[in-house]
């Protein structure tokens, strides 16, 4: 794909049905009784794996467009599936699906592409060996063969990673297990979607926030519930690459609408704002137990970012000059499909940008950290990579280059922006693996960019 760079960004956009939120609207009108109508399903491919996966697991699916009819199954009514199950290149239908099929009394195989056979599962297969199911790995990577077990055993998990998806597996698990399972995170608040989608369902969920800021998240099996309709706003984090564009090129100006406003998902617009963005929420309400509201952006304004003090330092990396624009911490899981992007952001801002306690950027779609420095380098841009994260030298002059997506639809995206930016036109290879989670970024994107 040949980028060309770009003067401002103008329009009004809608964007598609979250991600996060349809693979867990499609898994848990699966388990639920009855018929539930969704819309606003999401058109990428990794929820197309989902769907891919669950018909194969015996539930009717019709699909329209955005729309589909789930006819649910109950947690009991799944039947062993004829083939191997094949959940593309989504971490989230693998981990989330596994934690379903622990509860079945049957055997299933999960599979995936390249990409996706080098993830970390040893993270979902502790938990749910703990309730009682068995499964063979390779090395604690996919293929997974999971041998279920009816019921479960309930536990209590601390969460070893901040990690939504491994959450989730143990949550949807926790449905089908004999008692009260509890999810404990100690390493910073993920995503809440699946259990505001339980709730929504009808599933009683508890939360408690103990004296420590640790929160446990409390679920007690069995449960059996009805269907349920459900409502899909736009993706926010497909949204973040028209908002960092608009952002940084002077005179823009763009509205989204009917985003997703979950608070575990508007960090990456806090960010922006304490970077002296100009971005701004407007219009919320909510919808199906999730806030959604409108997103108004303005282009070129560039005042002096707000301070964030960084703790103690560790140095400044050799090289590169940042001053005090960090990323960190509890930040990290708020932020986590954001940050490739941030590391863009911050190649336009006084002072760059560091990024740390971020290991696991290492363990998603490609080693985003090494991807994110590899480019910015043929960029030019001074850039120093650590274990858990980067440092971004800026303001800085971007030139064309020829980049490289790795396969990962998120390095792809943010380089897009980045190519905007750039002194001359840049060619990313690999840039149709897009289609994972946005296929219409591109064609979205040029009915806003004006040059």
């Amino acid at each position: 794909m040949k980028i060309r760079p770009a003067r401002r960004i103008k329009g009004r956009a809608y964007i598609p049905g979250d991600k996060s939120l349809s693979h867990r609207a499609a898994i848990i009108a699966a388990l639920a009784r009855g018929t539930s109508h969704i819309s606003g399903f999401s058109t990428s491919s990794d929820c197309a794996s989902t769907l891919l996966c669950l018909r194969e697991l015996g539930v009717s699916i019709e699909q329209n467009g955005s729309s589909l009819r789930v006819e649910g199954v109950g947690k009991t009514g799944f039947r062993p599936p004829n083939e191997r199950l094949d959940c593309g290149n989504s971490g989230s239908t693998m981990r989330m699906l596994a934690g379903v099929l622990a509860g079945q009394n049957f055997s299933s195989t999960l599979i995936g592409d390249g990409s996706l056979r080098s993830r970390p599962m040893e993270r979902i297969i502790e938990p749910l060996e703990m309730m009682g199911a068995h499964i063979e790995s390779q090395d604690g990577k996919p293929p997974l063969r999971i041998e279920g077990t009816r019921p479960l055993k309930a536990i209590s998990y601390e969460l070893p990673v901040a990690s939504a998806q491994v959450k989730s597996c143990v949550l949807l698990a926790g449905i089908q297990a004999d008692g009260r399972t509890d999810v404990i995170e100690t390493l910073g608040t993920t995503r809440d979607h699946t259990e505001r989608m339980l709730a929504w369902f009808g599933v009683p969920v508890e939360r408690v926030v103990t004296a420590d800021a640790s929160a446990a998240i409390g679920i007690h099996g069995p449960i059996s519930f009805a269907a349920r309709g459900v409502n899909i706003p736009g993706d926010i984090s497909s949204a973040a690459f028209l908002i960092a564009a608009a952002a940084l090129l002077p005179g823009s100006e763009l509205e989204i609408e009917g985003v997703g406003l979950n608070p575990t998902r508007t960090q990456f617009l806090s960010t922006l704002r304490s970077l002296g963005l100009d971005v701004r929420i407007t219009e919320i309400h909510e919808k199906c137990n999730e806030p959604v509201g409108n997103i108004r952006v303005s282009g070129g304004s560039f005042p002096e970012p707000q301070r964030v003090d960084r703790g103690p330092q560790s140095g400044s990396p050799a090289g590169v000059v940042v001053e005090s624009n960090s990323v960190r911490g509890g930040l990290i899981p708020q932020l986590i499909d954001e940050l490739p992007l941030l590391a863009v952001v911050g190649t336009q801002i006084s002072g760059g940008i560091e990024i740390r306690d971020a290991a696991e950027l290492r363990f998603k779609e490609t080693d985003r950290i090494a991807a994110t420095v590899k480019n910015l380098r043929m960029m030019g841009v001074g850039v120093e990579e650590f274990e858990d994260g980067l440092a971004v030298a800026g303001p800085a002059s971007l030139s064309g280059a020829e980049l490289d997506s790795f396969g990962d639809h998120r390095i792809a995206m943010a380089f897009t922006i980045a190519a905007f930016l750039a002194d001359g036109a840049s060619e990313i290879a690999g840039a149709e693996c897009v289609e994972i989670s946005f296929p219409e970024f591109f064609e979205l994107l040029e009915s806003l960019v004006q040059r």
